[in-house]
């Protein structure tokens, strides 16, 4: 197989603080650099698809689209978008007006119609835990960013989205709340590492898992020596996460 073979895939990946896209070939090798440009918010859908039908205009002929996005998706459709469901992004005040318009929304369907093109959606953190697992035995993956996304892969195959994010963690904290880009900022990098680490040992009593890979725009910002089940993954398997979406076996 040569590097520019096809089918090409738009992959794109939404984020809390940015929207990232670029297409990749068949083996998974980019053939454009990454574009990207700031999420702005308010950010109902008929926006956010504005927004992506106008970042990936730059980028070269694809024959179909790949999406991760932040919250629970089933069928293209969007379950739960807390980041989109506020009206300053995540932490701030949801809106009943946001919560309704994203309310079962047909993402894949919208963005699909808009650029002509098949089109799959599913979590940002099962889609960048395709793209970097290793294919063998229990594999969780947790990505650190604006939020937190979580997921667990049995050898290579996706076995469960854990939605984690909204869950208890710590007193009355979510692990948004405490592990998310507001929680850094507010208690400092070390800090934050501390909580990381203590969040990690905890999920890893939870699933039981042969390895952690944690990802995300702030897997960069973890320090010093980890767990040898650790692994730290570049941000960028986000997007080529995107050709495992069109695997026969991935669960729509």
């Amino acid at each position: 197989m040569n590097v520019a073979d096809g089918p090409f895939t738009l992959a794109i990946d939404i984020g809390g603080t940015g929207l990232k896209a670029t297409v990749l070939d068949a083996a998974g090798a980019a053939i454009h650099d990454r574009v990207r440009t700031p999420t702005t918010y308010p950010c109902p859908p008929g926006k956010l698809v504005d927004d992506l039908v106008a970042l990936v205009a730059p980028l070269p002929a694809h024959d179909r689209v790949s999406v991760g996005f932040p919250g629970v998706v089933r069928n293209g459709h969007i379950w739960t978008a807390a980041t989109f469901e506020s009206e300053h992004g995540l932490g701030s005040e949801r809106t009943d007006e946001l919560i309704e318009a994203w309310h079962d929304f047909d993402l894949a369907g919208a963005l699909g119609e808009r650029l002509a093109k098949p089109t799959r959606v599913a979590n940002d953190a099962d889609v960048q835990g395709a793209g970097a697992v290793a294919g063998t035995g229990i594999e969780l993956v947790i990505t650190l960013g604006t939020g937190v996304g979580s997921s667990v892969f049995r050898n290579g195959k996706l076995a469960l989205h854990l939605e984690v994010a909204h869950h208890p963690v710590s007193k009355d904290r979510t692990y948004n709340e405490y592990l998310g880009e507001a929680a850094r900022k507010d208690i400092g990098v070390g800090k934050w590492n501390e909580r990381v680490r203590k969040a990690l040992r905890h999920l890893d009593v939870l699933v039981a898992p042969d390895s952690i890979l944690v990802g995300g725009g702030n897997a960069k910002r973890l320090v010093g020596d980890l767990d040898a089940k650790i692994r730290v993954v570049d941000n960028s398997e986000g997007l080529l996460g995107g050709i495992r979406l069109w695997d026969s076996d991935w669960p729509l």
